[in-house]
């Protein structure tokens, strides 16, 4: 597909009322503290429907509303028109977020059937944060906004949020506040909103900005996309089953299997890269939302996740295949639990444990470096977008044809979505490229030789 967008404009949209005096400096907390400030992309596909006046001819009209409610939604989202300062407060200043207008010769109905296109061509349809990266944090837009209008009469609404002050929780809040507004309604997204995330996890002095420790995606990485749809599913449910005809974790979930499948191959690809002289240990992480763990963060706005991470072991010929794999990433979920979230508030056990892993993807990438027979430590990171709504975001033309994301931001990192028919899993899998054609042609063998995979 060749590239067709055309960016029209691009401006500042600020609040449209003045943030009070009182709210114009929001902490950070230390989960916030800890994110690295990289840009995150969705994308909202709607088709044409001239029944709901999503039409070419309405296009200049609905553009101008959709500027026109979020600049009324940034009032109750100020933190996102803000910037940060210093990694410990956002300064709520009424900056604004950035909004672009861009036009599209393409039809939107092949942008979606080619939903295994590369990255390259789903770039177009997110506004551009790369030129960014250079940019001092505190100069750096929170919220980025590219409003695509295609010649069809479709619309794709592309966002890119800076990590560091908001995870998909928060901005799936303001999306559906936006919507809401888009459409004319008062949504209940305003009033439940919480901004003081800092009040239960304070920041932390010693921590710092610098992300460099964090494996941000280089030239040589690329976001793809696989199907699992409910025949792979069940499928790799049956190979979770030993001999025996039990299972070490009863009825798995969805995203159990899948991440465990992943995982499990990028094990066998690395050992077979790396040979047999070097012993690999190869971590999985997975994002746990702390909202539905304890009520009292339920509406929290901000980055109220912690990583949870589960190993593979060294020491067995079999604790690496699918069913033990499945167990220890139950058991790493899990650990997320009430008294965990506690000691993480009143204590440092979440951060003790995040600087746990990245001290050893630092002190393996010096031992990779200067000894060929050292101990190598690899990791992944896993992120479920399944239980959040997004496919429910309507500006007034109905839901959206297709969500996605693209060009992920680290190395090795692995968003899981629900289907639009919510019977599949989309995994896009951000991997270096010869990782991704060994996992593509797992993934196709996995109906066909089903009791192999495990």
């Amino acid at each position: 597909m060749e590239a067709r967008v055309q960016v029209l404009s691009r401006e500042m949209i600020k609040p449209s009322c003045e943030t009070p005096h009182h709210l114009k400096k929001m902490r950070l907390s230390y989960l916030d503290q800890s994110t690295p400030a990289i840009y995150f992309p969705i994308l909202f596909f709607y088709g044409a429907d001239e029944s709901k006046g999503l039409t070419t001819s309405n296009h200049v009209r609905i553009f101008q509303r959709m500027k026109r409610s979020i600049s009324d939604t940034l009032t109750s989202f100020y933190p996102l028109a803000g910037r940060i300062q210093d990694n410990f407060v956002i300064n709520c200043n009424d900056a604004g977020v950035v909004f672009v207008h861009a036009r599209s010769g393409a039809r939107i109905v092949d942008v979606v059937r080619e939903s295994n296109m590369e990255e390259k061509y789903l770039k177009q349809y997110i506004p551009c944060s790369d030129r960014y990266r250079s940019t001092s944090i505190s100069n750096r837009p929170l919220f980025l906004v590219q409003v695509t209008c295609f010649d069809c009469g479709g619309i794709a609404v592309g966002v890119s949020f800076l990590h560091k002050i908001a995870d998909l929780a928060s901005v799936m809040a303001f999306m559906g506040a936006w919507a809401g507004a888009c459409r004319g309604e008062g949504g209940d997204e305003v009033s439940r909103v919480s901004f003081n995330l800092a009040d239960f996890f304070p920041a932390k002095n010693f921590l710092g900005s610098d992300d460099s420790r964090f494996p941000v995606s280089d030239e040589n990485f690329v976001t793809k996309r696989f199907v699992f749809d409910k025949e792979k599913l069940r499928a790799l449910k049956e190979a979770a089953i030993n001999p025996s005809g039990s299972t070490t974790v009863k009825n798995p979930t969805r995203i159990e299997l899948v991440s465990s499948f992943i995982w499990k191959h990028l094990i066998d690809f690395s050992k077979v890269k790396n040979g047999a002289k070097r012993s690999i240990v190869f971590g999985a992480s997975h994002a746990a939302n702390l909202r539905p763990r304890k009520n009292i963060l339920e509406n929290m706005f901000g980055n109220c996740i912690i990583l949870s991470s589960a190993f593979s072991d060294t020491t067995s010929a079999n604790a690496n295949e699918l069913q033990e794999l499945v167990s220890k990433l139950r058991r790493c979920i899990r650990r997320i639990d009430d008294d965990y979230i506690t000691e993480s508030q009143s204590g440092d056990r979440a951060l003790n444990d995040l600087q746990e892993l990245v001290a050893q993807l630092i002190t393996s990438t010096k031992v990779e470096e200067e000894d060929e027979q050292g101990l190598l430590f690899e990791w992944c990171c896993f992120t479920s977008w399944c239980k959040f709504p997004l496919y429910e975001v309507d500006y007034g033309w109905g839901r959206p044809l297709w969500v996605c994301t693209t060009a992920l931001p680290l190395k090795n990192l692995i968003v899981l979505t629900n289907s639009k028919s919510g019977e599949g899993i989309e995994v896009w899998a951000n991997l270096n490229k010869d990782n991704l054609t060994l996992l593509e042609s797992k993934i196709q063998l996995i109906s066909v030789t089903n009791n192999n995979n495990n």
